[in-house]
């Protein structure tokens, strides 16, 4: 310890020693440099002692931890003071953190009854030097707060477990998950191991059990701790693949799939070990509530249960997991284990009633969610869905998801399941939300992929061939929506016309709509809002009207509106901006859509969509941009810079740059897959437009840069669709050449790729 510099253990270095055996030696080197110098200040350690507590008093010590000590002395000592001095000044001279505190036995001991930290802090000590006997009478008076205390101590506990959980989230499904804090994580083994001191058998011996979820998880944060040589806690996205490899992974997708099984395992039995006590501690003197729900379950301490005299037969796992979802109950723990026992399977293909109760439990919503999990930790959702096993905490490396695909789909038939009075068939809804991604467990494109197995699945569950061909659909055209509705034009004829052919019906178009916003809000914050739910809701209702029968021409929107024509006849400039669109009108000169896009740029607002049009003399833009989470946008200011702009006053290219300098180099990692860089021309999407489609790494001024190689080619803006998916900007342009026709010259288009690649190709990785 004291041979590092800086204080840092040669341990360190030392990556033959992982998990425990690192942990306990890091303590013990610690403990013994401290050791000798609590020698070197303390010449006489009569009625004063140096402990460790917390993780440095059960050797527990991360490479980057805090040194937590306390110095606890009786009465007589009366230099305390200078003592502490002496030891505290050399650590920090070392460059080490340290917590530290000076403490009578009885003062620590009124500091642990009135804050719950010290409480389980001092749950753990060791001697580092000093008086034993001081430390007898510490750990003495710890243990016997805890027993005296232990229902209040214990209450807080639990407060403090469910708060941690609210704050933090998930270890098992998140994508970049906080190993200590997160459920799941390292705090919730240390929780069960502190209430275990109050009630010896809150845990039922569980620690022993999870003991190699405890290894992997320590494992885990020191290699975090070795990788980025700084204290922390969570795994991000830029880690992942330097822990993997620290860790023996073959990448960060093997690392996070192990720690989301070890999560997942310690998540469960730390959660039903605080379910059991609650219900232990609110339980009616006159025993455990039982009430009979039928033949085969009964309801005891609000868990559903196998009645004793029942063996269980190929569907009760439904059963009991219907009735559980429904009634926002647990299964009980001994019932899992039995059906986990039995040979019992479901027939298949599956009886009518088996398809009923299935779709009746994901009905439930997000009651669904806990049921699936219970099932799930005692092998029981595979036997119900062999394809489950797949995507069972398969990771979703990207920030665009903020699940792995297993709890995505979860969460996407939970929500469903609260739209679902919006179609007709709300059972083909909810089980198509649970299987539409789950191609994404197996080798090649998901959804090819998870056609063929949905097929398999839906004639296995005993659905008509009409039906499994929904199901089928539903996951070939679960993308089509949000892609078209985004990426598209909905104002051009074509666009409404491709939907409709491929939806075939009104009945199939709503299924989809709901699917589509249900699995949006399961994907994550940014995959669904106010902007895209209003283009897809006016993409669904212009479809819907065309297969009831109605004209393309009579429910298409056309750009510019009438207000905007107005202006455009004024034949004077005109900038105005409200909520979150802007609109120009102007006279028409080159490069005008990018020098709004520039301004846009430089200002800090990215940009969703724009509409353009022009006539001899004027044109007109209108452009949406993303809604500031810093307060209302000052168009006022926008609106100068599009004036000095537009009058050549503004060096928009080197504003741009500097923005771009700036804020540019703080961008993390966002996906654990690079963004592609694709430039993509067609001429079949629209009758009256070329559509480019732009893929390629999201960095400030991207727009920009790509109006600007159109403006050279003297190419008009009909229209441009802008989306963010995580690391990677989806840009679509409507273009026309000078006469406002496609592009068909094949010179000009071989320009068109070349420039677009040009510029795609100056963008930082």
């Amino acid at each position: 310890m004291n041979a590092a510099p800086k204080g840092r253990s040669p341990l360190f270095e030392d990556h033959t020693l992982r998990g425990s055996e690192y942990l306990e030696a890091h303590a013990d080197a610690a403990a013994a440099w401290f050791g000798d110098l609590f020698e070197s200040v303390v010449p006489n350690p009569e009625g004063v002692a140096l402990l460790a507590v917390g993780g440095f008093g059960r050797r527990e010590l991360w490479p980057h931890s805090d040194l937590d000590v306390v110095l606890i002395h009786d009465r007589k000592r009366k230099d305390v003071a200078e003592l502490a001095e002496g030891l505290w000044y050399p650590v920090w001279d070392r460059g080490l953190k340290l917590g530290h505190g000076v403490f009578q036995v009885s003062e620590a001991i009124k500091l642990a009854e009135a804050e719950l930290d010290p409480a389980t802090s001092f749950l753990n000590t060791r001697l580092i030097g000093g008086d034993p006997v001081l430390l007898e009478n510490f750990d003495a008076e710890v243990d016997k707060m805890w027993r005296k205390r232990s229902k209040d101590l214990l209450s807080r506990l639990s407060d403090s477990v469910d708060g941690r959980h609210s704050r933090v989230g998930d270890v098992a499904f998140t994508i970049e998950p906080d190993l200590k804090e997160g459920r799941g994580g390292l705090r919730d083994l240390h929780a069960l191991a502190w209430a275990e001191r109050a009630d010896p058998d809150f845990g039922l011996d569980l620690l022993d059990d999870l003991e190699p979820q405890r290894e992997l998880l320590a494992d885990a944060r020191i290699a975090l701790h070795r990788s980025t040589g700084r204290h922390g806690d969570m795994l991000t996205l830029d880690d992942q693949d330097d822990v993997a490899e620290l860790m023996g992974d073959r990448g960060g997708q093997e690392l996070m799939l192990r720690l989301a099984l070890a999560a997942r395992r310690v998540a469960w039995f730390s959660d039903e070990a605080w379910a059991r006590w609650d219900r232990a501690r609110t339980r009616p003197r006159r025993g455990r509530p039982r009430v009979e729900l039928s033949a085969e379950l009964e309801l005891i301490d609000d868990l559903v249960e196998l009645r004793p005299d029942v063996a269980p037969d190929g569907l009760s796992v439904l059963r009991i997991a219907e009735t559980a979802a429904r009634t926002g109950s647990t299964i009980g723990r001994s019932t899992l284990e039995k059906l986990q026992e039995s040979e019992a399977r479901i027939p298949e293909p599956w009886p009518h009633e088996a398809r009923d109760l299935f779709a009746s439990m994901l009905m439930a919503g997000r009651s669904a969610i806990d049921v699936v999990e219970d099932l799930d930790q005692f092998e029981l959702m595979v036997r119900i869905l062999p394809e489950w096993a797949a995507v069972r905490c398969k990771p979703q490396r990207n920030v665009m998801h903020t699940f792995t695909v297993d709890r995505h789909l979860c969460e996407a038939a939970a929500n469903a399941a609260a739209i679902a009075d919006r179609v007709d068939r709300p059972d083909l809804l909810v089980v198509g939300a649970l299987l539409h991604d789950i191609g994404k467990g197996f080798p090649g494109d998901h959804t090819e992929v998870g056609m063929a197995l949905i097929e398999t699945i839906g004639t296995r569950m005993g659905f008509s061939v009409v039906e499994v061909a929904v199901l089928v659909d539903l996951c070939r055209h679960h993308l089509l929506l949000p892609d078209v509705g985004t990426r598209r034009d909905i104002s051009d004829p074509g666009t409404v016309a491709a939907i409709a052919a491929a939806v075939d019906s009104v009945e199939f178009l709503h299924i989809l709509a709901a699917l589509t916003e249900a699995d949006s809000l399961a994907t994550g914050p940014s995959a669904w809002g106010s902007w895209k739910a209003g283009l897809i809701g006016e993409l669904v209702e212009r479809t819907a009207a065309v297969l009831k029968g109605a004209a393309l021409e009579e429910v298409v929107i056309e750009f510019p509106t009438p207000e905007i024509v107005e202006l455009m006849n004024l034949r004077e400039r005109s900038i105005s901006g409200k909520k979150t669109t802007l609109t120009v009108v102007a006279p028409d000169q080159p490069g005008l859509f990018g020098k709004i896009a520039g301004v846009l740029a430089m200002s800090g607002l990215e940009v969703l969509r724009a509409s353009a049009h022009s006539d001899d003399e004027m044109a007109a833009n209108q452009v949406t941009v993303l809604e500031s989470s810093t307060g209302p946008i000052d168009w006022d200011r926008v609106g100068g810079l599009v004036e000095r702009a537009l009058d050549g006053r503004l060096a928009l290219s080197a504003r741009v740059a500097r923005r771009r300098d700036v804020y540019g180099r703080h961008q993390r990692r966002l996906s654990a897959e690079p963004a592609r860089r694709l430039v993509n021309v067609d001429n079949s999407i629209s009758e009256v437009a070329t559509v480019v489609d732009v893929h390629a790494p999201d960095t400030i001024g991207l727009l920009f840069r790509i109006t600007r190689a159109l403006q050279e080619l003297r190419l008009d803006i009909r229209s441009a669709k802008v989306q963010t998916l995580g690391p990677e900007a989806v840009d679509s342009f409507y273009l026309t050449d000078q006469d406002g026709q496609k592009l068909t010259d094949p010179e000009l288009l071989e320009e068109l790729e070349l420039a677009l690649g040009e510029v795609l190709g100056d963008e930082d990785e």
